[in-house]
């Protein structure tokens, strides 16, 4: 059954991960499994301490060459019948932390602190990718 667009955000905005797609300058897809939260109909995705091979990050480099954007989350269970996935699309921009407004900026941190433990003792200082939603979709296999 599909779901309607403020359900979809709601499952969406409640799972702790999702999965990013982007496009390359090549035309190529790339997923990456992410965190994020949900900010004032936008999403935010922190690049954190966690290690990397490099800081120049495929993804926010896919990012200035197309912007446009999808995060899949979902949830999956043997119960087939408690299946379901939410999607969010929209365009995406890369910027720094210090670069929002001070309130934004601390109510980021916060957001990011409330619901990752992790962020709590160390906040995240990289690259946010900021991603203004325009569209929510998704399906179930039953009502929950």
């Amino acid at each position: 059954m599909r779901l309607s667009p403020e359900e979809a955000r709601r499952r969406f905005l409640a799972e702790p991960r999702a999965v990013l797609g982007t496009v390359g300058a090549d035309g190529a897809p790339h997923l990456v499994p992410v965190t994020f939260v949900g900010l004032a109909g936008r999403i935010c995705i922190a690049v954190d301490h966690k290690p990397k091979r490099t800081t120049d990050l495929k993804r926010l480099r896919n990012i200035a060459a197309h912007p446009a954007v999808s995060l899949l989350a979902d949830h999956y269970a043997d119960d087939w019948t408690r299946l379901w996935w939410a999607r969010a699309d929209g365009d995406a921009a890369v910027t720094e932390f210090h670069q929002f407004p001070g309130e934004v900026g601390e109510k980021l941190h916060a957001l990011f602190a409330a619901k990752y433990a992790q962020y709590a003792a160390a906040p995240p200082r990289g690259p946010v990718i900021d991603i203004d939603i325009h569209r929510w979709s998704g399906w179930s296999s039953a009502d929950l």
